[in-house]
């Protein structure tokens, strides 16, 4: 099973880069909620608002649940105590953290662009991730 991270179906959207991998995958597509927020708070085309809607029908939806959340926050506060990052990039590896961990709990293998970030969270809870 796998989960997209919100960078590669933005790059995909955009550039068409990952298409062919994309339809190459003979894993079980799922969809991250936290995704699904983030890719909406920025879909102001047709296209993309169409993209959107597609990628919520055909394939099943996964949310964080309350455990998910509180071990954010504590993996953020250990990230915040070890690496000093201030409040905004703390902001910004949240809905990331959320991602992993819902990835982790069902055993799907997370595939993303951001490289840096998704490394940095997995030195502090081990997720399946693949880097395109």
């Amino acid at each position: 099973m796998v989960i997209f991270d919100s960078s590669v179906l933005i790059d995909d959207l955009r550039t068409g880069c990952h298409s062919e991998r994309i339809l190459d995958l003979d894993d079980l597509v799922r969809t991250s909620a936290v995704v699904l927020s983030e890719l909406g708070r920025g879909a102001t085309t047709l296209a993309e608002q169409v993209f959107l809607r597609r990628l919520e029908r055909q394939y099943p939806v996964l949310t964080p649940t309350e455990k998910h959340w509180i071990d954010s926050g504590q993996i953020l506060a250990r990230i915040h105590k070890d690496k000093g990052f201030e409040a905004q990039k703390l902001r910004e590896l949240h809905f990331d953290v959320l991602i992993a961990l819902t990835a982790r709990a069902h055993g799907a293998r997370l595939i993303t662009s951001n490289r840096d970030d998704f490394e940095l969270i997995r030195g502090y809870r081990e997720f399946g991730l693949e880097v395109w």
